[in-house]
């Protein structure tokens, strides 16, 4: 029987379709797929003849169960879809085996032998199209992770170091830039005279200063900014407008001092000016001029603003400060003294009380943001103590006759210089201290540096013959002679090989002790000072022991700065003319008040009484607490004061005496004149005169002394004839405004010569 011809189009190189559920037929020996069979095509099984299709119109025979296959080929028929099915559906359902490839070189497998016998070839599977491949995203998650992990690593480590380690360090560093400590100045003390009127006092002041970065052309868009803000201090500074701009042309710093305390007035003017600047610049003109500037022309642009657009004082500020005057400008400034133009005492009283007048500085801290105040992040406030106020035992009225009274005379006589100091006799106060020429503290720009100390406490000077008055004092309280001992003075003295002279030229004179000291000679001192002691070295030391008690050669008790002690040798160093010399005034050196001092102890009745010049200091909370009284010492006894208060009072009253200008109407004046040889600072020899007159009123009942010191004369050089005026003209002002009573008895007028 012939087989069936397949219809055409059939699947498999054969040409012939495979019997409907057939068992599938295994793949040739040898050649493998890997594949299961095409899905909807059985295989006939091994061994069976493929089953015949019918004939084309005759109908399908009835479907016939599969065969049972054996076991083991069951599970490639497993693997096959059901006949019938879609077969791409099948496929989408079952997972596919990968298929083997064919080994290179090999021919492909040939169609099965035609006939009966022959397997039929698998169909050829259409390729799928490859789509796009995409990464691994677990590959991907992993390297996030990473590096993830080690950012924040990173950051962990860094908040450890902040919140753990550095954070003690990077808090104080926080506070020290969040917060701004600000010093506050203590308002340093006044100072005052005995009556409560300030001498030096301190007022509110203004420091005037600029910020140089902002005057540049780029901060101002001006080529010239800093010369015009120059032409408009320069009026209200009262500066030179090229050292304004030369400041301003520093853009290098941020701060430059143009002027330093200045009054409220100048500030207020300077604020005033710049605000109108200020407005005037804020215009809508020039607002619509600044948002075109550096623009391009194309939009109207421009490179400069207008004058009037700028504010050449935006970079001008004021920064609070004290500054310190002097409400009576140059009164009692040597003794006042002054300050630097860092506020600190660098003279006279100023610099001496520094630690009391200048109090203690303060500070406050406060929060600051931007440069404004944060009101809610707290603060602290150490608030300054200010300085505790000094009052002098100077009167201002007082003090005022006598500076006009020496600079008078200064310039009259053509000195170098000269002082006065007042002394009340029983407390030892200092009721005046002048000198001149003096100097203004409110401008020290024209004081030279001579001036600026207290010549009174700072100029050694041998007294001359002011000093006598401690010789006749030895002598008296000693006992070696009394006032009317006779004393034969001749012309000249010869002592050692030196001849001994007095200022006139005289024949022998026959004196009283009162008379020697009347007349001033310096031969009949020395002869009073040779009876102190058996020998010439026994008399040079019971004369230094006086001298010492007198307070010569050591310091007043003031403690002032630059104060001298003078200059005493001891008494085995008093060689060859020296010792006799220093009897008479030459040979040591004392400064104004000590020798003041010797005239108030024997005013005092003997008594010493350390000078002063504070009379109390008044503390922050307004307590008044006094100062302590002079140390108190006798010097001599009080019948040896009286009468040397006797004997200075033949030196004026009586018609021979030297100090007949020194006389006060009304009043007993005890006084001694002085001409010395005066020492060159400079050369250290003699050359030019000292003239000096002390002296006490009212003699019956001492108040005050005066001394006078002219240094230097050109316009005659006497004691006398210079300083007695001054003493008059100062003497009658304090009586008169101390208000004492005038005299009430005559002086003794004691006898001054004898007759051989």
């Amino acid at each position: 029987m012939s087989t069936p011809r397949q219809p055409s189009g059939a699947a498999g190189g054969s040409g012939r379709r495979p019997v409907k559920g057939a068992a599938p037929r295994p793949a040739p020996r040898g050649q493998s797929t890997g594949k299961p069979p095409a899905a909807g095509r059985a295989q006939p099984a091994k061994g069976q003849p493929a089953k015949p299709q019918p004939a084309k119109g005759q109908p399908a025979r009835a479907k016939q169960p599969p065969a049972k296959q054996p076991q083991a080929r069951q599970a490639g028929a497993k693997a096959q879809p059901a006949a019938g099915r879609d077969p791409r559906a099948a496929a989408a359902r079952t997972p596919r085996t990968p298929q083997q490839r064919r080994p290179e070189g090999r021919p492909p497998a040939r169609a099965a032998r035609a006939g009966a016998g022959s397997r039929p070839r698998p169909p050829q599977r259409r390729p799928q199209p490859r789509g796009i491949r995409l990464a691994d995203p677990r590959r991907r998650l992993r390297v996030i992770t990473i590096v993830l992990s080690v950012v924040f690593s990173i950051f962990a480590g860094r908040l450890v170091q902040l919140q753990l380690l550095d954070s003690d360090a990077l808090a104080a560093d926080a506070n020290t830039n969040r917060y701004l400590n600000i010093p506050i100045t203590a308002e340093r003390g006044s100072i005052t005279s005995s009556d409560g009127v300030a001498l030096a006092t301190t007022v509110d002041a203004y420091d005037i200063t600029a910020d140089p970065a902002m005057f540049t052309p780029e901060a101002t868009g001006l080529p010239d900014a800093p010369e015009q803000a120059a032409a408009l201090l320069a009026p209200i500074l009262g500066l030179p407008k090229e050292r304004i701009a030369a400041d301003l042309h520093t853009p290098k710093t941020r701060y430059k001092r143009l002027a330093a305390q200045q009054a409220p007035d100048v500030k207020n003017q300077i604020s005033d000016l710049k605000s109108s600047l200020e407005k005037q610049a804020g215009s809508r003109s020039c607002q619509a001029q600044k948002r075109l500037l550096n623009k391009s022309a194309e939009e109207g642009g421009r490179t400069r603003l207008d004058n009037e657009c700028v504010n050449p004082l935006a970079g001008v500020f004021n920064r609070d400060t004290q500054k310190r005057v002097y409400p009576s400008d140059g009164l009692a400034a040597n003794l006042v003294g002054f300050v630097n133009a860092e506020g600190e005492g660098a003279g006279g009283l100023e610099q001496q009380y520094q630690k009391q007048l200048s109090g203690k500085d303060g500070h406050s801290s406060y929060a600051q943001a931007g440069g404004r105040l944060v009101p809610t992040a707290g603060g602290s406030l150490d608030p300054a103590v200010p300085g505790t106020d000094l009052r002098l035992t100077v009167n201002r009225d007082i003090q005022w006759a006598a500076q006009r009274a020496i600079t008078d005379q200064v310039a009259n006589a053509g000195a170098e210089k000269g002082y006065v100091i007042v002394q009340d006799v029983k407390n030892g106060q200092v009721l005046a201290m002048a000198t001149s020429p003096g100097f203004n503290p409110n401008d020290l720009s024209t004081a030279r540096n001579s001036q600026l100390g207290n010549a009174a406490l700072q100029d050694a000077y041998e007294p001359g013959s002011t000093a006598k008055l401690m010789t006749m004092a030895a002598v008296l309280d000693t006992g070696k002679a009394t006032w009317d001992t006779k004393v034969t003075v001749p012309y000249p003295l010869v002592r050692g090989d030196v001849a001994f002279k007095d200022d006139v030229e005289h024949p022998t004179w026959y004196l009283t002790l009162a008379g020697v000291l009347a007349k001033s000679s310096n031969i009949g001192t020395i002869e009073a000072a040779q009876t102190l002691g058996a020998t010439q070295p026994e008399a040079n030391q019971v004369l230094h022991e006086y001298l010492r008690k007198f307070g010569i050669g050591q310091q007043t008790g003031l403690g002032f700065p630059g104060e001298t002690a003078g200059l005493l040798d001891k008494p085995e160093d008093w060689k060859a003319s020296k010792q006799y010399t220093i009897p008479f005034g030459q040979g040591l050196s004392v400064n104004a008040l000590q020798a003041t001092s010797v005239f108030s102890t024997i005013a005092n009745g003997g008594v010493r009484v350390a000078p002063s010049v504070v009379q109390g200091t008044t503390a922050p909370d307004g307590r008044y607490t006094p100062a302590a009284p002079g140390a108190q010492s006798r010097v001599v006894g009080e019948q040896t004061a009286k009468t040397l208060t006797e004997m200075l009072e033949s030196v004026v009253s009586d018609e021979q005496g030297t100090g007949g200008k020194a006389a006060i109407p009304g009043y007993r004046v005890a006084g001694k004149t002085g001409t010395a040889n005066r020492v060159d600072p400079k050369t250290g020899g003699y050359r030019g005169y000292t003239a000096s007159f002390i002296g006490f009123a009212p003699a019956d009942q001492p108040r005050v002394t005066v001394s006078c010191v002219i240094q230097d004369p050109v316009n005659g050089h006497f004691g006398g004839q210079l300083c007695g005026p001054v003493f008059k003209q100062v003497m009658e002002f304090t009586l008169k405004t101390l208000q004492v009573p005038p005299s009430g008895s005559e002086a003794p007028n004691l006898p001054v010569e004898w007759k051989p």
